[in-house]
């Protein structure tokens, strides 16, 4: 690629790049390497800047992978003789992020087709995934975030996918990318370097809340993605999200609105979420209706595809097509798999991040779907539920309303994992779950332990969690343990 700056002298990158890297470790041949540093970090924000490594430490292992060259902070090479022995393959700037920000920009402002944006307090990933494989299917070539790349830095690398492996802008019709937020400004800079087309705001919850401190302050910062959409451009908005609905008075284009209990332009009806990992519904559009058969579990999920099926309309996508496209799609991983093991339990595995709302989606969908017999009983309903972090000062609070709720829900046994979800188990006692039904873990490997030897044939167990409680790792122990259906039946079974 060309890489546009202010140097003069982008004749010295041209043809020579083949990607882009922030990891020394992972830097390979071609790629330009951006050597972040702790300045850079405080500067824009990100937790825990002071711990940060320098990466300008590690840019002689870069260039010895093969690197084609370097982003450098200016300030921090000057005087430094080890960095100025590299000097020719230093492209020196005051701030590095803001540096791979910028070339991003230009490559989309020289791309001009159309962005998809999305922000929510849950479902970002999902909802990405979801659109781009609906807009996918409809025949355009759609360029999607990384992973869950969606902050400051993430956002410009997902963009420069463009740029990278032989791939050049045009090879793309449309881009979806996934916005983050974790301090007040940062949706307004992320709409800065890549502004949409079209703005999704999915929900607004209380996560956050240790640095956003309200509710109100999170929907604040999340409208700025409302504020920030391109003039003409298109606001998607939950109409059953209060907050979100509130936004429509932030854009003065188009604004289109899905739903299922207020009055909206993109409707869900005819629910049915009794069968496991699925949602059965009737899609209405402006364009038309159709039946939607989505293999993905909870009605946070068909909010959702509710989501993807309104960005699909703002492009005169059917419903039909919609319909068609939505039931061959697949969970993002960890966020609602459901795993079969051939020893006769199912796990379904939304161990990625959890917050009381999406936690009480999935355990409703759990338990809705156990209303049909299995061998002549119903099934035992198995909740781990890890900690859920960031919550702010209510966090204990919420656990226990959390834990009430699920054992309304009639939920057969719940498992708490480490710290507050102690509180879960108390909400769930107070709502009538028995005790030898209640169980307390101060970490996830202890989990683990426990239900590779307590899981049985038929049950149905729902692992979730916040990040960084890791209660994937129960679900990885798992599948350590058990076989998977799947893989018996493709091995000819067990003797």
């Amino acid at each position: 690629m060309r890489a546009a700056n202010s140097s003069g002298v982008a004749e010295f990158f041209d043809n020579k790049i083949t990607g882009f890297s922030i990891d020394s470790r992972s830097t390979a041949e071609g790629e330009l390497f951006f050597a972040l540093s702790p300045v850079d970090y405080a500067r824009h924000g990100f937790n825990g800047a002071e711990t940060a490594a320098d990466a300008h430490d590690f840019i002689a292992q870069a260039i010895s992978q093969g690197a084609t060259a370097i982003v450098a902070r200016r300030e921090r090479v000057a005087g430094d003789q080890q960095l100025e022995n590299f000097r020719a393959q230093l492209l020196l700037v005051e701030d590095v992020i803001e540096a791979l920000q910028l070339l991003a920009q230009s490559v989309l402002r020289e791309w001009a087709r159309p962005l998809v944006g999305i922000t929510g307090s849950a479902g970002k990933t999902t909802t990405r995934d979801l659109t781009a494989h609906v807009l996918g299917a409809s025949g355009r070539r759609v360029l999607k975030s990384k992973k869950n790349f969606n902050n400051e830095l993430g956002l410009p690398l997902s963009i420069l996918q463009m740029e990278t492996m032989g791939a050049q802008p045009s090879d793309y019709d449309m881009a979806v990318l996934e916005m983050g937020m974790s301090t007040r400004h940062e949706l307004r800079r992320l709409c800065e370097i890549a502004p949409p087309d079209i703005g999704v705001e999915l929900l607004i919850a209380p996560v956050h809340l240790e640095f956003m401190k309200s509710i109100e302050n999170i929907a604040a910062a999340k409208a700025q993605l409302v504020e920030g959409i391109k003039p003409g451009g298109t606001a998607v908005l939950n109409a059953d999200d209060e907050l979100v609905a509130a936004m429509r008075a932030k854009h003065d284009g188009p604004v289109i609105t899905f739903g299922v209990e207020q009055a909206a332009d993109v409707i869900a009806t005819d629910i049915d979420a009794t069968r496991l990992g699925q949602n059965h519904f009737r899609l209405r559009t402006p364009l038309g209706e159709a039946t939607v058969e989505l293999p993905l579990p909870g009605r946070h999920n068909l909010m959702n595809a509710l989501a993807a099926a309104t960005v699909a309309t703002c492009f005169r996508i059917g419903a039909e097509e919609i319909a068609a496209s939505l039931a061959t799609a697949a969970p993002s991983e960890m966020r609602g798999e459901v795993l079969e093991f051939a020893a006769g339990f199912t796990i379904i595995d939304d161990s990625y991040n959890s917050n009381p709302r999406s936690l009480l989606s999935m355990v409703r969908s759990l338990v809705e779907s156990c209303g049909r017999p299995h061998e002549g009983a119903r099934r035992r309903t198995v909740v781990v539920a890890g900690e859920m972090l960031e919550l702010g000062t209510d966090a204990p609070a919420m656990h226990r309303e959390a834990g009430r709720e699920m054992g309304g829900f009639g939920v057969d046994a719940l498992w708490g994992v480490r710290g507050l979800a102690r509180e879960l188990i108390t909400g769930a006692r107070e709502a009538g779950i028995p005790s030898d039904s209640i169980r307390f873990f101060d970490s996830s490997e202890e989990a683990a332990h426990a239900l590779t030897a307590e899981a049985r044939e038929g049950d149905l167990i729902l692992v979730k969690g916040s990040r960084g409680v890791r209660t994937d790792t129960i679900v990885r122990a798992m599948k350590e343990r058990f076989e998977l259906k799947d893989a018996e039946a493709k091995s000819g079974g067990r003797n």
